[in-house]
């Protein structure tokens, strides 16, 4: 049986552990802490990242490469379309979403989420300027309709469900504003829709549940 290791309370974990529930793919959890200097963790996950799996065949680490071996090893329900553009596509605003939008965010989440000192001025300059340029280009993408890439519930909405909550909490805490929303992205209808499916329920319980234990 697969394992996913990692935390319930990551954007990254939860956007496979999404993807898992979709697909009712048997696995359980470990709980592995960020960081972790445990030499199993390192043998599966080199730079103590997470989430990362452990399978029969061995371990994988790295989000988007576990999501793709998830679609194949458990190829319905489809989460990427079978023609080869139209899947790419799916990957593409993936990559937008994990990359460009929240990682750039990411730089505010010692400020806005763990109580570290605010970024200096110049900082918050350059990554707000990166942030509102990200997100014009994401809008350019993203089709919400009613899903991230379209019409059908996709890998993209993994990492679209799991993140861009993320993104549009840090920068009004450290900006005053929703930047998603001040850039046109009206993403919280999106975010209710997807709140509806069963495996977002759980994702969203068990993420609660471990803020909790915290």
């Amino acid at each position: 049986m697969l394992t996913l290791c990692g935390s319930p309370v990551s954007n990254y974990y939860n956007k496979v552990k999404l993807a898992l529930l979709e697909k009712g793919a048997p696995f359980a959890e470990e709980y592995v802490y960020t960081h972790s200097t445990d030499p199993a963790v390192i043998n599966a996950s080199p730079l103590a990242k997470i989430p990362f799996i452990r399978t029969g065949d061995g371990a994988l680490c790295e989000s988007q490469v576990i999501l793709d071996y998830v679609e194949a090893t458990w190829p319905q329900p489809a989460l990427l379309p079978a023609d080869a553009f139209a899947a790419a596509k799916v990957r593409e605003l993936t990559t937008f979403i994990d990359w460009h939008l929240e990682i750039t965010a990411r730089q505010l989440y010692g400020q806005a989420f763990f109580g570290g000192a605010a970024l200096p001025e110049s900082s918050q300059v350059r990554i707000r300027k990166q942030l509102e340029n990200h997100i014009a280009a994401f809008r350019k993408l993203a089709k919400f309709s009613p899903y991230v890439a379209g019409d059908e519930f996709t890998q993209a909405d993994c990492s679209a469900y799991a993140s861009l909550p993320l993104v549009g909490m840090a920068s009004k805490v450290v900006f005053g504003e929703d930047l998603l929303v001040a850039g046109g992205v009206d993403y919280k209808p999106y975010l209710k829709l997807i709140g509806e499916r069963p495996s977002a329920q759980k994702v969203v319980a068990d993420r609660k549940a471990a803020q909790t234990k915290a």
